[in-house]
């Protein structure tokens, strides 16, 4: 009951530079939870903006009057990575050196915020739900730790997708548990479900 609401809520995106990718926002209404009306949307080109710095932005809603009040920052972000298989950031035994030093028991207490990290595969699915009239699906895969979500790409008219993907996270929270989501990709309607699974850290 609002033409001048106020959310004050925090969302945190992994953007990789090599992607020039806008930021689409909707501003939805919602009538007794059926009926839903679009209210405007704007974008904001994410390479336009400067790095390490609160931006304060007024966006106008495209065709609709109002605007969005939004602060956005783009800063680095150290620890998250997706690679193919055959470039895994542990395959060099340097490396795995390197990383199992500074997790050693010695180094426990060097910095407390630094927890760890979690690195997964994701090799394929098998014999996955058909979402398509064709007998077919066009699967995606989603993981989520905490407030980080990474996703492979989409391999279409495939029951049996194989992604070979290499997703690195940092942890902030032991007690976090890994979400892996299997999903259609439906054009421009929101993404079917196909199956999910949880793994809880603590029993890595």
């Amino acid at each position: 009951k609002s033409a001048n609401p106020q959310w004050r809520e925090q969302f945190d995106f992994h953007y990789f530079s090599d992607r020039k990718d806008m930021l689409d926002i909707e501003v939805w209404r919602k009538d007794n939870k059926k009926h839903e009306e679009l209210l405007g949307t704007c974008q904001v080109d994410i390479t336009a903006l400067p790095m390490k710095r609160t931006n304060c932005l007024e966006l106008p809603l495209e065709k609709y009057p109002g605007s969005l009040l939004m602060l956005i920052a783009v800063s680095p972000c150290t620890g998250v990575s997706i690679s193919d298989l055959c470039v895994c950031p542990l395959g060099d035994p340097s490396e795995r050196q390197q990383i199992s030093q500074r997790y050693c028991i010695k180094n426990s207490f060097r910095d407390i915020k630094d927890v760890g990290f979690l690195q997964v595969k994701v090799l394929k699915a098998v014999d996955l739900l058909a979402a398509d009239f064709a007998g077919k699906s066009d699967p995606f895969c989603v993981l989520e730790l905490g407030n980080d979500s990474l996703q492979t790409h989409t391999v279409y008219k495939n029951l049996n997708p194989e992604w070979n993907k290499v997703f690195t996270f940092p942890i902030k929270d032991i007690h976090d548990v890994l979400e892996v989501t299997v999903f259609d990709e439906d054009g421009d309607k929101p993404p079917d479900f196909l199956g999910k699974v949880a793994i809880p850290l603590l029993s890595v």
